[in-house]
């Protein structure tokens, strides 16, 4: 598996691109801002799926942009409202500005599997951050999304937040992280 990372937008989101050498598709993880930027760097290859690991705003900013007709947009079934609801994705209040993304055409559960542009994708349910969070297992990569950071976890005093979650889902992904790399949906 090829891994492509963006950090886009005002926050620095971790966007990534994910093919197979030679592909004409890939997923696109967290397309929070930059579209143009995001395609560009898919190049030639047809995005066949976006996966959200969480509805905030700076995670789906650029879900409309980088969506072309026949690209599924995946998200928790819990996050699918933050959508829509510029309240929830957190937009008004941290941005001052109204961001919304396409509706999903897939709504995720914990433990699903699927085939994605050739890879193999499992969803891990992860709330605490938000209460739809999930983390995807992709051919042994963990992308985390803001549930877990490389020195740190994602906040909990956004709409939706839970502290005991969370760390419930820290607990879980702790013995994972110690074998496989994982990808944050943030650096810093």
């Amino acid at each position: 598996m090829q891994i492509r990372e963006l950090t886009v937008g005002p926050v620095g989101t971790c966007c990534y691109l994910l093919f197979t050498e030679g592909a004409s598709e890939c997923i696109v993880i967290d397309p929070g801002a930059e579209p143009g930027r995001i395609l560009k760097a898919a190049g030639p290859m047809k995005i066949a799926a976006i996966l959200l690991t969480h509805g905030h705003f700076d995670h789906i900013g650029a879900a409309a942009e980088v969506k072309q007709d026949d690209t599924q947009l995946l998200i928790h079934e819990l996050d699918a409202p933050m959508l829509s609801n510029p309240d929830l994705n957190a937009s008004n209040l941290l941005l001052r500005q109204a961001v919304t993304a396409p509706d999903a055409t897939c709504l995720l559960h914990e433990g699903d599997h699927m085939v994605l542009a050739g890879l193999s994708v499992e969803v891990l349910h992860t709330p605490g951050h938000t209460p739809g969070s999930v983390c995807y297992r992709i051919e042994g990569h963990l992308f985390t999304g803001d549930t877990l950071f490389e020195h740190g976890w994602g906040r909990t005093d956004l709409p939706g937040g839970n502290e005991h979650d969370l760390f419930a889902s820290l607990r879980r992904l702790m013995p994972m992280v110690r074998t496989m790399p994982f990808h944050p949906g943030h650096n810093a």
